[in-house]
């Protein structure tokens, strides 16, 4: 088989030690004769793996032991429903920052339990870029933000300080770079990005303000639930568990976030320059605000977009695709993609372009729309 280059924006792509280390643990984990798949979440290593995964959290990400560290199901989409269901009840509303389709969806959930104020908003431009002057009304339960945007290529790279609780999902950049857990009291990301496979979802949470809930939480809904049973109030995601756990002790040793974000900006540096010069191709996001983990741009027409799918293809680069309802491309570099998959990219870019110079005159990106 060729080489493949994964450029998916998830499930994400894992490291291949990982990888290997996973799947022996499917036949015989750990020596016990016993596959990973059907050991007991009970069972005492078990415990100890969930007890790992805890610490290396807490380590790679500089987590203070006044926060929760829990291991949840149902994805992200399910936090856009359990934070309003545990922190908006019997609050005036929740403050929302509009930044795309995932933010819209988490807007739609908190609809639902109370009055939602959209701080601000980068519909006016397809979402193009992250608005940055914003306040939430006095008296909010919450600050919700997307600190990246999958779809629209955007990111954010700052926080605002304000007196309201901050509630942040961040699904597709957490171990991506360095950040101050400090400065939320919530965090939440669907583990198929950076993290893991899909089926386990990240909570990291302010003990303080998840015993400010004073309203009856349904269990399976009720974060302290949760952290009171070490996460395993029912069967928890084991595999998922399992294989996040590989995953970030492989992080741990090539050098932590520190290390991990500056290989992640010399990756989306080197492709974001080709696509600024490449008369083929143009960006979609605001330059200020483009997303180091999920690249989007489009071509200069679709005949040109579809021949670039095809010789992309042709040379096993799969998961370029934009979204569904965007279009375009979209090159999500997530932390276990080598710089190498970045660079055969740029030279195929390169390549495209001289043949399709040859078959038509020089055109100014200016003008491509």
């Amino acid at each position: 088989m060729s080489k493949i280059y994964n450029f998916g924006a998830g499930p994400c792509i894992l490291p291949e030690p990982v990888l290997k280390k996973a799947s022996q643990a499917v036949i015989n984990w750990n020596g016990t004769g016993l596959s990973i798949l059907e050991i007991s979440h009970r069972s005492p290593d078990f415990e100890a793996v969930v007890q790992k995964t805890e610490n290396l959290v807490r380590e790679l990400l500089q987590v203070p032991d006044t926060y929760s560290v829990l291991f949840l199901q149902g994805g992200a989409s399910t936090q856009f429903s359990m934070v309003p269901l545990n922190f908006l009840q019997g609050k005036q509303r929740a403050s929302y920052l509009d930044t795309g389709v995932f933010a819209q969806k988490a807007i739609k959930e908190a609809r639902l339990f109370g009055e939602v104020e959209i701080v601000d908003s980068s519909r006016d431009k397809a979402y193009n870029y992250i608005p940055c002057r914003f306040e939430p009304a006095y008296g909010s339960a919450y600050l919700h933000l997307t600190s990246n945007n999958t779809i629209e290529g955007t990111e954010m790279f700052s926080f605002p300080k304000t007196a309201i609780p901050l509630v942040c999902d961040m699904s597709s950049d957490i171990f991506s770079r360095k950040i101050s857990v400090c400065d939320f009291e919530l965090i939440y990301a669907g583990a198929q990005k950076n993290l893991g496979p899909a089926g386990m979802t990240l909570v990291i949470a302010k003990n303080t303000y998840l015993d400010s809930v004073k309203h009856a939480v349904p269990s399976m809904s009720d974060y302290r639930v949760y952290r009171n049973n070490l996460s395993m109030f029912n069967t928890p995601p084991v595999f998922s568990i399992y294989v996040a756990m590989l995953n970030l002790e492989w992080l741990k040793s090539i050098g932590g976030v520190d290390e991990i974000e500056q290989v992640n900006i010399a990756k989306s540096t080197l492709l974001y320059a080709e696509i600024d010069r490449n008369t083929m191709f143009e960006g979609t996001a605001d330059p200020e605000h483009r997303s180091r983990m999920n690249i989007t741009f489009k071509a200069r027409d679709l005949e040109i977009e579809s021949a670039f799918f095809k010789m992309a293809s042709g040379h096993g680069m799969v998961g370029i695709s934009g979204y569904r309802s965007v279009g375009g491309f979209r090159v999500s570099l997530y932390n276990a993609l080598p710089i190498e998959a970045v660079e055969a990219l740029v030279e195929l870019m390169k390549v495209f372009e001289k043949q399709e110079l040859r078959a038509v005159p020089l055109v100014s990106k200016s003008i491509i729309k």
